[in-house]
C-alpha cells in the first residue's frame, strides 16, 4: 500500500495524464450533483467535478486521511466497493481506472446498481489492453507507478459485466494517444489526432458511459402515468392547424397541445384561436405568439409553457404525421431511450417530398454529426424530437457550455442531450408531402449554417 508521498510523487510525474483524465470527467459530470467516486485516492478527481455532495471510497486508509485533510467539504471513507452498502442515491458514479484493480467486478457493479436512480450515469475509464506491454515497460523504466496484477479487460468484457448487472452502455470511446507531456507535441496529438478515425483506436484511455436498465414494471407504469406536451411552432401554416388537432393521438395520462405562432403573414394566428375555441372541450390547448424569431426560439418558448412530463416537437407542416407521435411517446415513457430523434430515411420518400440532393445532404450531415457526437444518427434534420421535461431542464441549465448557437432549435437539444450522456435513438417516421403552403427553409443558406454548427460541435465536443 503506497504512502501519500509516493502517491503524490507518481501523480506529479504523470501529471499531464491525470489532468487529461480530469478534463474528461469534468466534461461528462454536471457540477452541483451527487457524485460517488470508487477508488478516490487523494480526492483530486472528486473535487474537480464540483459535486453538491461528494463521497469518495478507497481501500487505502492513508490516502483517505489525506483526502479528508485536503478537501474537508467532501466525504471520504475507507471502504472496499465489494462491501459497499448504503441507502444513498447518486447522480454520477465514477470509476477512474478502478475496475483494473477490483477482484470481483460483477459484485461491485451489483452493489453500485442499488445506488442509482433512473437517470444515474456510471462513468468509467480503463486502459486500452493494447497498451499492456508499453505500460509494463514504463513501470520497469520507473515512469509509471508499480502496480499489482491488473484486470486487462476490453470493451466487450466490460459491456458483458454491465449487462449481467442490469446496466446498459450508452456511449464508449477512446482518448489520449500520447500520455507524456512534450510541449506543443502532446497537445496537438491528443486534441487533433487522437479523435480521428483509425488513430483513435491506438489511444491509451478507453471510456464507457452506462445507465441502469429500466425494469419492465416501471416501464409499463410510466406508459400509463406520464403526461405529455406537444409543442407546435407555426408560421404561415393556417391550412394545417385544424389537422394538427383532428389527427393527434391521445398520449399517456394527459396530452397538452401548445401552438406557438411565429409572425405569420397569413391568418395562422386567427386559425389557431378558432381551433382552440372549437376543440377546447376535447383537448387541453394553449396558444402563444412568440416574442422572438426563428423555430429555436419558438420551441424554447413552448417548452417554457409546457406542463407535461414528456416534451414533443411537431412541425405544423405535418410532413411528419401526428399519428406517428405515439412511437416517440412510447420510446421515451418506457425508458427505451431518453432522446427520440425522428428519422425520415427508413421508409420510401418521394422525389417531390425530398429531392435527391436534399437527401444526400441530409445523409452527409447525419454522418458528420454521428462522428462528432459519437452517437449513431441517420437523420439529423427531422424536426420531430422528444425528451422528458426533466432532461430538457438539465439541458437548459447546461446551455452556457454551448451558448446560443442554434437558430433551428434541433441541434441545441441534440448537442445538449449528447453532452449529458442521454441515450439517443432514431424513431422511423413516414415523411409526407405538404398539403398546404410552402416550406420556410432556405436550403443553400441553411446548409452553410449547418456546416458552421458542425464546426462548432467539433470544437465543443470532439476536439477538446
Amino acid at each position: 500500500m503506497f504512502t501519500n508521498q509516493q502517491l503524490q510523487k507518481w501523480r506529479k510525474r504523470n501529471l499531464y495524464y491525470y489532468k487529461d483524465l480530469e478534463l474528461f470527467y469534468q466534461f461528462w459530470v454536471e457540477p452541483n450533483t451527487r457524485v460517488l467516486e470508487v477508488g478516490s485516492g487523494l480526492g483530486d478527481l472528486l473535487n474537480i467535478v464540483k459535486p453538491s455532495y461528494g463521497l469518495g471510497i478507497d481501500v487505502n486508509p492513508l490516502a483517505v486521511e489525506k483526502a479528508k485533510d485536503k478537501y474537508d467539504h467532501l466525504n471520504f471513507e475507507v471502504l472496499d466497493a465489494e462491501d459497499l452498502i448504503t441507502e444513498e442515491i447518486f447522480d454520477y458514479i465514477l470509476l477512474a481506472n478502478t475496475i483494473s484493480y477490483v477482484s470481483d467486478i460483477q459484485k461491485v457493479f451489483d452493489n453500485l446498481r442499488k445506488l442509482c436512480h433512473s437517470s444515474t450515469r456510471v462513468v468509467l475509464t480503463f486502459h486500452n489492453p493494447g497498451w499492456e506491454l508499453i505500460l509494463r515497460l514504463a513501470t520497469l523504466l520507473r515512469q509509471r507507478m508499480p502496480v499489482p496484477s491488473l484486470n486487462w479487460l476490453n470493451l466487450e468484457d466490460i459491456e458483458n459485466l454491465l449487462n449481467l448487472t442490469n446496466f446498459e452502455v450508452i456511449e464508449h470511446g477512446k482518448r489520449c494517444i500520447f500520455p507524456k507531456n512534450i510541449p506543443l507535441v502532446s497537445g496537438f496529438l491528443n486534441k487533433f489526432i487522437a479523435p480521428l478515425p483509425f488513430f483513435n483506436q491506438f489511444c491509451l484511455t478507453e471510456y464507457i458511459i452506462a445507465r441502469p436498465r429500466i425494469e419492465a414494471y416501471e416501464s409499463q407504469n410510466n406508459l400509463r402515468e406520464l403526461s405529455c406536451s406537444v409543442i407546435i411552432p407555426a408560421r404561415n401554416e393556417a391550412g394545417n392547424i385544424e389537422s394538427c388537432i383532428t389527427r393527434m393521438p391521445k398520449l399517456g395520462k394527459h396530452t397538452e397541445i401548445i401552438f406557438i405562432e411565429g409572425h405569420s403573414s397569413d391568418n395562422t394566428w386567427e386559425e389557431i384561436q378558432r381551433v382552440q375555441n372549437k376543440y377546447q372541450d376535447q383537448w387541453d390547448i394553449k396558444i402563444c405568439q412568440q416574442t422572438g424569431k426563428g423555430k429555436g426560439n419558438a420551441v424554447r418558448e413552448g417548452f417554457a409553457m409546457a406542463q407535461g412530463d414528456i416534451l414533443i416537437i411537431l412541425d405544423s407542416d405535418l410532413t411528419v404525421r401526428p399519428e406517428d407521435l405515439i412511437y416517440f411517446f412510447n420510446a421515451i415513457a418506457s425508458g427505451r431511450c431518453e432522446f427520440a430523434n425522428g428519422c425520415r430515411l427508413i421508409y420510401p420518400v418521394s422525389e417531390d417530398t425530398m429531392p435527391w440532393l436534399n437527401r444526400m445532404a441530409n445523409r452527409f450531415f447525419a454522418w458528420l454529426l454521428s462522428y462528432l457526437l459519437n452517437t449513431k444518427i441517420k437523420d439529423s434534420l427531422c424536426g420531430t424530437k422528444v425528451l422528458k421535461k426533466i432532461h430538457y431542464q438539465r439541458i437548459a441549465q447546461n446551455r452556457s457550455y454551448f451558448g446560443d448557437f442554434d437558430p433551428f432549435g434541433d441541434f441545441d437539444l441534440l448537442f445538449g442531450a449528447s453532452k449529458l450522456g442521454l441515450q439517443i435513438h432514431d424513431i422511423p417516421v413516414r415523411y409526407m408531402p405538404r398539403t398546404y403552403g410552402q416550406s420556410n427553409i432556405q436550403h443553400i443558406k441553411e446548409g452553410f449554417v449547418l456546416l458552421k454548427i458542425c464546426l462548432y460541435a467539433a470544437k465543443k465536443i470532439k476536439f477538446i
